[in-house]
């Protein structure tokens, strides 16, 4: 039996879930059109395919859903092939019959043995039973343990340091230290002076410093590039004209305005010879573009590597060590910053003018003095935490003298105690589990048994003489089922033979698709499972019905209602889901009820709604549909109105009341209101004459939270101002409220 359902993000639903709870054999959901009925009957029938809702199963045993729905409409009468035949013990048999029977009865047992091993397992609600007890004995034992914690907290607070914030892991690491701690039992005295001086303030363990490693920058100092003058060849027709400028970069740098200018003189534009570019290009030649490229790289590797060093540099400083002089190492770091600028300037004024010689500022000596400044403050680091390891030695021991104590003194019995009872109650858990696997087993066993006794007595002919039967017995004379020609199929057929299915009513279509799903429950689509215990689903199976076959549907769910309640048959849970009141007030129905309260052992009220575009789930402590006109009043009484329907509400209630029931003229209603409230009372008036005349299809105009209250106040003072107000204090109920005579009516908006 399914116990609780949790639905969110699907559909209408927001993504905070809507929870079905404490649910029972019998439930039944009111709903209008749209509000997400639907939605429910899909998360029973297969609840894996829907990743934000889940089905909780009685002692996590699933039983086999069938759900009537237009999903199952649809898989069943819009296929070709027409409904699957279902297959259905034969009655001549007697003997396999009893040993069905008696196979399913031992299938049961099982079933109910498993069910009662996992309730006491884990309780109804999964919180208790033996696993509940364990729980429970953890959280006192718990509880003890922080007791001892809080006893010698102030004197000993330290030995419990890593465990002091959390119950559950206090109460782990004595568990530890029970199977681990050899360390000697002191007295109470002893360890409390001890504390005072081990546990005092002391200095902590200092994390070493990162070194630094500069010689790869050094080394690019003394690059060869940076002294050699990087000119074009000697030997060229324009090298003396060159050398007599005496700078080649400067023809290098005209070269490029020379070759945009399609080989003419920038200057003069004239026409240079050929020769002259072939001389421009050979002085310049592959030495010259490699070496150029050398002082590229060389400025890229620099920049690389300064940035590096000044980066390990920053991250020793920002280490904040207190064994470093770090006001001195950001002067050095100061220096050394200086010097890579200057540097880096240098290599780009090199760039530019290759020819040039250079000479870079060596940053040897600040990268030395950094370096040894970090490496006589690891030296002390290294000094202070060889003394602190001591002292953490000292701690370690005197912390596992604290929990000896504790075992030994503090928890002691309360240890003995634990242990025992714990022993006891794993040792039954684990029996019980053991005890579910094997009863498992032995269920499936009879599962297997019960599926071969049903293929050799089932028979798919019984459905086609019962859905027959009803359907002639209610004037449904112009159709028929009848087996199909060829495999396990059903089909429709008219008196002379011919295919119904395409030329059936909606009625008709609707009642013998309720027939067929109303037989399967019976028995099952092949010729095994016919007995499986099973969750059924009735989701809205009246719509296009006349009144009378109404009647007849909600009568044979009735009589599944008593199988339900005598735990007769297959059928251990049933939901009916439904927007016809008519209907809901046939099914709910029940002469042993007292009063319209739910009989709490055997079934369930709820209401299906949309507020805000989400639907919404409510339980009722009683049938929540008493009349059409009952339902009306109790949406004025919510204080969560909606905007969308509030107008028809109201006029609906008017048109019973007073055109119908009262006999009371509204119209002479409307000269007693002035203002913006006669306004209001002739908008709800002037709706209820027009249905007097013309079918009134709801009309909806969603108005804003500040009109809700004048249209309510208008309402209201219809009834007074009408000699009625007795009627409107008794259907309001608790949520009348007095307005005494004195308090101004709201300002008309």
């Amino acid at each position: 039996m399914i116990e609780s359902i949790q639905i969110a993000g699907e559909a209408s639903y927001a993504n905070t879930p809507e929870i079905l709870h404490r649910l029972s054999k019998i439930n039944f959901f009111y709903g209008a059109n749209g509000s997400g009925k639907t939605t429910i009957s899909r998360v029973v029938a297969n609840a894996s395919s829907f990743a934000s809702c889940s089905v909780n199963w009685k002692g996590g045993t699933a039983l086999k859903t069938m759900v009537y729905n237009r999903d199952f409409v649809h898989e069943n009468f819009s296929t070709a092939t027409g409904p699957k035949g279902i297959f259905t013990l034969g009655k001549n048999d007697i003997d396999t019959l009893a040993k069905i029977a008696t196979a399913k009865a031992e299938h049961d047992a099982f079933l109910t043995k498993i069910e009662k091993l996992k309730t006491s397992l884990s309780g109804e609600d999964g919180l208790g039973g033996k696993k509940g007890e364990l729980a429970a004995a953890e959280d006192q034992f718990k509880e003890k343990c922080w007791l001892a914690y809080t006893k010698h907290k102030q004197k000993l607070i330290n030995a419990f340091d890593g465990f002091r914030n959390s119950k559950d892991s206090f109460r782990d690491k004595v568990l530890r230290e029970l199977t681990s701690n050899s360390a000697s039992l002191l007295a109470l005295q002893d360890l409390e002076e001890k504390a005072s001086t081990v546990f005092g303030p002391t200095p902590t363990i200092e994390p070493t410093l990162a070194t630094i490693q500069a010689k790869q920058l050094i080394d690019y100092e003394s690059d060869p590039i940076l002294s050699k003058r990087v000119i074009g060849k000697g030997d060229v027709d324009i090298a003396a004209m060159i050398k007599k400028l005496g700078n080649s970069d400067w023809v290098r740098e005209g070269r490029s305005f020379y070759d945009v200018n399609e080989s003419a003189c920038p200057f003069c534009q004239q026409s240079v010879a050929a020769s002259f570019t072939h001389s421009l290009n050979e002085y310049f030649d592959e030495t010259f573009t490699t070496d150029t490229a050398t002082i590229a790289k060389l400025i890229s590797n620099y920049s690389t590597e300064a940035e590096r060093l000044q980066l390990a540099v920053s991250q020793v400083i920002a280490a904040q060590s207190k064994f470093l002089d770090t006001e001195n190492l950001k002067r050095e770091k100061e220096l050394l910053d200086s010097k890579i600028t200057i540097n880096i300037q240098k290599l780009a004024s090199k760039k530019k003018e290759p020819s040039q010689i250079i000479e870079l500022e060596s940053v040897g000596n600040v990268a030395s003095t950094i370096l040894t400044a970090i490496d006589q403050t690891n030296v002390a680091i290294a000094d202070h935490n060889k003394t602190v390891a001591n002292l953490a030695q000292e701690k370690r021991a005197l912390t596992a003298q604290v929990w000896k104590y504790l075992l030994e003194v503090d928890l002691k019995a309360d240890l003995a105690a634990y242990s025992t009872k714990t022993a006891a109650l794993t040792a039954a858990i684990n029996g019980m589990n053991s005890n579910i696997d094997s009863a498992t087993a032995d269920m499936k066993a009879k599962a297997f048994e019960i599926r071969t006794l049903e293929k050799d007595s089932t028979s798919t002919q019984p459905t086609v003489d019962g859905i027959n039967l009803l359907l002639s017995s209610f004037g449904f004379r112009g159709f028929s089922l009848a087996p199909a020609g060829t495999g396990n199929f059903y089909k429709l057929i008219r008196a002379d033979g011919t295919d119904a299915k395409e030329t059936l009513s909606e009625g008709e279509r609707t009642f013998v698709t309720f027939l067929y799903f109303y037989h399967l429950l019976k028995g099952s689509n092949s010729e095994s499972e016919i007995t499986t215990n099973r969750v059924v689903v009735f989701d809205d199976p009246v719509s296009s019905l006349d009144s009378d076959i109404l009647f007849l549907v909600g009568s044979l769910i009735k009589d599944l209602f008593e199988e339900v309640r005598t735990g007769v048959g297959h059928i251990k849970q049933i939901f009916v889901l439904t927007h016809n009141v008519y209907f809901h007030k046939e099914v709910t129905f029940n002469p042993k009820r007292s009063g319209n309260t739910a009989m709490k052992s055997e079934e369930t009220f709820w209401v299906v709604r949309k507020l805000n575009l989400s639907s919404k789930l409510e339980h009722h402590e009683s049938n929540p549909i008493k009349t059409s006109y009952e339902l009306l009043w109790s949406e004025v009484r919510r204080p969560d109105r909606s905007n969308l329907t509030i107008q028809n509400t109201l006029r609906r209630i008017l048109e019973n009341y007073f055109k119908i029931l009262g006999g009371v003229d509204l119209n002479d209603l409307n000269a007693k209101f002035d203002g913006q409230e006669k306004l209001i009372c002739k908008s709800l008036i002037s709706w209820v004459n027009d249905g007097s005349h013309f079918s009134h299809d709801d009309l909806y105009v969603s108005i804003s939270d500040s009109m809700i209250e004048p249209y309510l106040n208008v309402f209201r003072e219809i009834f007074k101002k009408s000699d009625h107000m007795a009627h409107y204090k008794m259907m309001m109920g608790d949520a009348y409220i007095e307005v005494p005579a004195s308090t101004p009516q709201p300002a008309a908006i």
